[in-house]
């Protein structure tokens, strides 16, 4: 396995972050790495994106920074020039998915489906991002999908919070946790960094006790 998803595995969250400004990028990733998470997965669902990723990469490099949101193979470029580590795809994405394999990088494409999953293992990709999971049957449906695929695990995010994570954590399939609600757009804007940092203190928390 890639030696950036062995990481993330480790540590099991991944904060999803979405940013009006670069400037409010750092602030954000000290919050977080305050609390013991060094994973971040920046968005590109706002024109921030690429300048965000960039100025975390160079600021706090002890932080393992990904590009989310990936819709283009040119987008996935300039994230990876900015310093992007993995890239995270919504859907499955032929000539990302290639291109990122061909180039060492990370990359886990949105599978919900047995199709996905095989286009996916055609790829030599093991894990898969699952979005969004309230939708498409959360922990249930992972195992149920994993069955016929040894060795597959999957990174749920979409309708997850402090309330399920348990119950996420605990899946074997599980390889780690994504979600917006460890670093709420709100709390940015609003400068409410302690907050972050105490959502995900509380995270890594229950994470540590389902895993021990």
């Amino acid at each position: 396995m890639d030696d950036t998803l062995i990481r993330i595995g480790a540590c099991g969250i991944v904060p999803v972050v979405v940013l009006d400004t670069a400037e409010k990028a750092m602030p954000a990733a000290n919050a977080l790495f305050a609390a013991g998470v060094d994973i971040m997965e920046i968005t590109l669902r706002t024109p921030a994106g690429i300048d965000s990723i960039r100025i975390t990469s160079l600021g706090c490099p002890e932080m393992c920074i990904g590009a989310g949101t990936v819709l283009s193979l040119d987008k996935c470029k300039q994230a990876v020039d900015a310093g992007a580590r993995f890239i995270v795809l919504p859907g499955f994405d032929e000539e990302i998915v290639k291109w990122c394999t061909e180039n060492n990088i990370a990359v886990t494409p949105g599978c919900v489906t047995p199709t996905e999953i095989m286009r996916a293992l055609s790829h030599g990709l093991n894990v898969l991002k699952f979005f969004p999971a309230g939708v498409y049957g959360g922990v249930g449906a992972m195992k149920a999908l994993a069955e016929p695929f040894s060795g597959v695990k999957f990174i749920p995010t979409g309708g997850i919070s402090e309330a399920n994570l348990g119950e996420y954590a605990s899946a074997p399939v599980v390889h780690a946790v994504g979600g917006s609600w460890l670093c709420r757009k709100a709390d940015i804007e609003s400068e409410n960094f302690s907050v972050i940092t105490s959502l995900a203190a509380d995270a890594v928390k229950i994470m540590r006790k389902q895993r021990t």
